[in-house]
């Protein structure tokens, strides 16, 4: 494993390195941050898919957010932006915007959609290879077979599956694949899609998750779905206190480019207008 950051963050330091793996360490009995680790980045509400659980509503009329804002002059290097849309491959400015922050060292991942990818492979590929991006997420829904096949050339991608939603188990088990659970989000188109049929399927993956964890080379769970597949049940409490990073806005935070507005998460009510300092807008959500 290859160290790509390390720096301090309030009483803690931070440590992330290029297979993904995030190491925080503290003397102190909590870790209390002076800015977000992470950053769930939306660039665009632009989409052509029409995917019926969108909690985000992104569609056709959707637009472009600033990718100038003044705030992302404060991040600091080091930290992680998880960008995403609708369909962040749509963003006029995305190739100047990825090749900005990496000459500052902000260390970027990206998640597009399986159809997306399939239709911008040699785009995203460049992307990796130039180290545009670390991480790719892929939201993958069908899984085609091109889906699993470019998720095992490149290490660091990661299938993003929706609790609730997704079913096709027998297509990425035992592949060498690595997987991030989503939870379903009863928020935007997603909550009218709610359903007894998405509620049954939480509970059967919730039954599946032990036999499944061993199938995947590696396993992990958005705060959402920690709490829909109660996976804690599964682990010691030192096992816990080991692994879990911390609830939504303690390490992380979401902001909107589009609606110019930031949260604790994507689901969040509660939103504020963005700020020109990440620092203040972090504080902002401490205080709330």
């Amino acid at each position: 494993m290859e160290l790509i950051s390390n720096y301090k963050n309030g009483n803690y330091t931070v440590k992330l390195y290029s297979d993904g793996t995030k190491i925080k360490e503290t003397e102190a009995d909590s870790f209390i941050a002076e800015f977000p680790d992470s950053i769930d980045l939306k660039i665009t509400n632009y989409c052509d898919l029409n995917c019926p659980m969108c909690h985000e509503k992104s569609n056709i009329d959707g637009k472009e957010g600033n990718l100038d804002s003044p705030f992302l002059e404060s991040l600091p290097s080091g930290i992680e932006l998880a960008i995403g849309g609708g369909n962040p491959l749509s963003h006029s400015a995305l190739l100047p915007f990825l090749e900005k922050m990496k000459k500052r060292e902000i260390i970027c991942n990206l998640t597009v959609n399986e159809k997306h990818l399939i239709k911008n492979k040699e785009f995203v590929q460049k992307l990796i290879d130039e180290k545009l991006i670390y991480g790719l997420g892929i939201s993958a829904f069908e899984v085609f077979d091109e889906t699993v096949a470019f998720a095992r050339k490149n290490e660091n991608c990661v299938l993003h599956i929706v609790t609730g939603v997704f079913e096709n188990f027998e297509k990425i088990i035992d592949k060498n694949l690595k997987v991030l659970f989503l939870g379903y989000k009863k928020f935007g188109k997603g909550k009218n899609y709610f359903s007894l049929d998405i509620l049954r399927n939480i509970e059967k993956t919730k039954k599946l998750i032990p036999r499944l964890i061993s199938r995947f080379s590696r396993i992990s769970f958005d705060n959402l779905a920690l709490s829909q597949l109660d996976i804690k049940r599964l682990l010691t409490d030192s096992e816990w206190d080991k692994m879990y990073m911390g609830d939504d806005g303690e390490g992380s935070m979401y902001i909107d480019l589009v609606e110019q507005k930031f949260a604790k998460s994507s689901i969040s009510t509660k939103r504020f207008s963005l700020k020109d300092d990440i620092k203040e807008m972090f504080l902002i959500l401490k205080m709330k």
